[in-house]
């Protein structure tokens, strides 16, 4: 157990160089990290059909798409 953060950080960076050294020598390739990954920009959310006519509506009221709207929400932006 780590005596401070920064030590608990060097402990959670030693053992994923390990884990990711061990991956290699096993022939396994490491995952690639989030933050680096390129992404499509497009996904799949389900909701109720209730919630579906409440946002069409309100994208109609607005003036824009549904996917606008969406997009507007998720991101925590006006229009929403």
């Amino acid at each position: 157990m780590a005596d401070s953060p920064a030590g608990a950080l060097e402990g959670m960076t030693r053992l994923a160089t390990d884990v990711v050294r061990e991956m290699e020598t096993g022939g396994e390739t490491p995952p690639v990290p989030l933050a680096t990954r390129s992404y499509s920009g497009k996904f799949m959310v389900r909701v109720p059909p209730e919630t579906h006519r409440a946002l069409l509506l309100a994208a109609s009221e607005q003036g824009v798409s549904l996917n606008s709207l969406a997009t507007a929400r998720l991101a925590g932006t006006a229009g929403g």
